[in-house]
Order: structure tokens, then C-alpha cells, then sequence
């Protein structure tokens, strides 16, 4: 047995309440040295043990001048790309890092020690939410598994500085998770993301999205109906867009990222995208199988069953995908002017009031297509609709196509 396996086994059999010296007779040594192994295992953990070196070290106290300022200059050089629009917008520690770590600065300070650094520094500004409204808006409750799939998009940096647009997606009842990372975030790479996730997952009765450029189609053009929409209308599946600004409707996968960076970031220096989605995976295979407190110990593979797949024949499109029947909403907040703005246009709701949360449902027909606006969403029990618009569509409408599909 190899000396780590050895260790891990002599504290499993004392965490099953064997007394020291039965441990020691198990695994033929002394009650000293499991009372050694003990001691480091309730002092560091797991990690504690792990062979450590010999040689004799020293703890500094206090972070090396040299390291301060090379800190303290990597913020401002991303400050200054930042702000003339030659890099990303991403100036944190985890920059910082990166930036260190392409200047081969060693040791190479902890996330922790960077952010002291700059915030002794004066380098940070106190993140400061304007006072807003609460807004209480429509939410879909589910009850059972395949009728709701969040997704969205976690950013990370590689090793040499190169971002991943790390997509997650989960069923909010089943928590069965799936992802991809991908070098960009357009809506070709989002296409790509949802084709797998229906394939994997399956077809879910909604699929809520957030409003980025990559998933709405962008904020330029007025009635726009980009290719995710397009996408998810030919593949059965009624898209959701959340509230802008309000990351707490997308609540289940927002939670879900959180898991995904412990398991797949924290600790790790990944170089491309093939080590990603290496580590991606064995964290989803282990999560699937992991019994699961809001599933009652059952695990998300057992409570996922049997979904109705996407057949692998859909691929991202190139060309402009055709418009087919169906059916896109979207939780809006009711602006000052009573107004609500869906796909870059703004829309009268005279009845409702300012800050007032709203459900607008796009409904595509082959005789044409409206806005309605509801202040509840579909599965209420009781709703109103509280204003109704003409779309406009300068293109025709095919049948709501039946998509093949594959069975688990």
C-alpha cells in the first residue's frame, strides 16, 4: 500500500471509532505513528497527509518589497489597457496573477496577498450598489425535472492570459449539470453550448438565458430575433430571457457556478481549452453521481431520468436559420415612463406600475406575431394581461418543426 494510501486508510478506520492501537495492529505499526497522522489530518486535513519536505523554511510575515510593486504595476499597466481599450476589463487579482505570472514573478503571490496588496494601496475602489427598487418578479416554479434548464456563462483566464468563456447549464430540479468552455462568447460559440446541452440533457419545456449579446442577438437592432432564438424555436424549447441586471433570477446555475470554480479552477493552472474541459468533465461526472441534500440523498443521474434527447443532426448555423412557431419570453422590470423594453424596443404597458416585475410572451404564428405581457407567468393559477402588441416580422413563418429526437 502506498505511504499516502496508507495514511488516509489509518484515519478512515479511526473516523469508524477504532481505538489508536487497533489501527496500529490493522496496518502493522506503532500507536505513535497514527497518533502522527491524526494530529496532521485534524490540523490541515487531507492535504496534511501528504509527505512534507525536511529541509528547514521560513514563513515570511510580510510580502517581499520587490513582489509589492510588481504587484502594484501590473494593476496600473491593466488599469491604463483597460481604460484605452486595448485589453479586457478585467483589472482583480486573478489578472494581476496572470500578469505576475507572465513575468515569471516568483514566488508568485496568493489571490489573497494580491488583493491586500493593492487594497493597502489605495489601488481599489469600494464596490458600492446604488440604492434600487425591490423588485419582485414573475419566476417559474417547477417541480419535476426536463421543464426548466438555466445556463450561463462564468468568464476564466488560462495560463499565459488567454480568457475561457466557461457555459454551465442545470436543470434546476434534478441539479444534472453539463458545460462547455470556449474561447469566445458569440452567438455561434451559445449555439453551439445549447445544441449540446439538449443533446446531453435533454430538450427541456423552458430554457432560461441571460441578456447577453451572444444569447439576445445584441442591442442594436430593434425586433431582432438572433440566432439563439431562432435556434431554440426550431429545437421545441421555449427560451426565457432573466431580468437585466438581476443574476438572482438565474438563482440555480449562479449557485452552480460557484461549485464549478471551486472543483475546476480553485488551485489549478489550466493552459487550453482541452484541460478545461478535461477537469469539466470529471467534476460533472462526480457531481451527477453525488447524492444530493435538495434531492432527498438521491443523486441528480437518478432523479434525471429517461430525458428525450436532441438528435445530434442540429449544428450551429451559418446561414440565417428560417423563423419557426413558437413561443420566447421574457421577465422585464416596467421603467418610469411605463415602459418595458424587449429585443431593443420599447414597449407601453400603461397599466402596470414603475419597478413592477412583468412576464412578456413573444408569440410567433405562421399568421404573424405579438407581444403580451401578463403580470404572472404561464403556470399561475390565476393572471392578467395587461397589454397586447402587434410584432412586426418582415419574413414568413414555418410550422413548428418535429425535431428527431434520441431516447437515454
Amino acid at each position: 500500500m502506498a505511504l499516502l494510501e496508507e495514511r488516509k486508510q489509518a484515519i478512515h478506520m479511526l473516523r469508524t471509532g477504532l481505538s489508536t492501537q487497533a489501527v496500529a495492529d490493522e496496518l502493522e505499526r506503532t500507536p505513535q505513528w497514527v497518533r502522527k497522522w491524526r494530529k496532521r489530518y485534524r490540523t490541515r486535513g487531507w492535504a496534511g497527509l501528504r509527505s512534507q519536505s525536511r529541509r528547514p523554511y521560513h514563513i515570511a510575515r510580510q510580502t517581499k518589497c520587490a513582489t509589492k510593486k510588481a504587484i502594484k504595476k501590473a494593476r496600473s499597466e491593466l488599469e491604463a489597457e483597460t481604460e484605452e481599450g486595448n485589453g479586457l476589463k478585467y483589472i482583480g487579482g486573478q489578472a494581476i496573477r496572470t500578469r505576475l505570472k507572465e513575468k515569471n514573478i516568483q514566488p508568485l503571490p496568493s489571490l489573497s496577498t494580491i488583493e491586500r496588496v493593492i487594497r493597502n494601496a489605495g489601488m481599489t475602489k469600494p464596490y458600492q450598489l446604488a440604492e434600487q427598487p425591490k423588485i419582485t418578479y414573475p419566476t417559474l416554479k417547477v417541480k419535476t425535472s426536463q421543464l426548466l434548464i438555466q445556463v450561463d456563462i462564468v468568464p476564466h483566464y488560462l495560463k499565459g492570459g488567454q480568457r475561457a468563456a466557461c457555459f454551465n447549464a442545470i436543470d434546476v430540479v434534478s441539479r444534472y449539470p453539463a458545460g462547455q468552455a470556449y474561447a469566445q462568447r458569440r452567438s455561434l460559440d451559445a449555439e453551439d453550448f445549447l445544441i449540446h446541452v439538449w443533446q446531453e440533457m435533454g430538450v427541456p419545456k423552458y430554457t432560461q438565458v441571460d441578456n447577453e449579446g451572444c444569447f439576445s442577438g445584441g442591442a442594436t437592432h430593434p425586433y431582432v430575433l438572433g440566432k439563439v432564438i431562432r435556434l431554440a424555436l426550431q429545437a421545441g424549447t421555449e427560451l426565457v430571457f432573466s431580468p437585466v441586471y438581476h443574476p438572482k433570477s438565474n438563482g440555480s446555475v449562479e449557485r452552480f457556478h460557484q461549485d464549478y470554480d471551486k472543483h475546476v479552477w480553485e488551485h489549478t493552472y489550466l493552459k487550453n481549452l482541452a484541460e478545461v474541459q478535461k477537469q469539466t468533465q470529471h467534476f460533472f461526472n462526480l457531481y451527477r453521481q453525488r447524492p444530493h441534500r435538495l434531492l432527498n440523498e438521491e443523486t441528480p443521474t437518478a432523479v434525471h431520468k429517461e430525458p428525450s434527447r436532441l438528435a445530434g443532426n442540429l449544428k450551429p448555423a451559418i446561414k440565417k436559420r428560417f423563423l419557426y412557431e413558437g413561443q420566447v419570453h421574457f421577465m422585464r422590470k416596467v421603467l418610469s415612463d411605463k415602459t418595458i423594453s424587449v429585443l431593443n424596443v420599447s414597449w407601453p404597458v400603461p397599466k402596470a406600475k414603475p419597478d413592477q416585475g412583468v412576464w412578456a410572451t413573444l408569440v410567433i404564428k405562421k399568421s404573424g406575431a405579438k407581444l403580451i405581457i401578463f403580470d404572472a407567468v404561464p403556470e399561475a393559477p390565476v393572471r392578467k394581461q395587461i397589454a397586447t402588441h402587434s410584432f412586426e416580422l418582415s419574413e414568413p413563418v414555418l410550422p413548428c418543426p418535429k425535431m428527431p429526437a434520441r431516447n437515454a
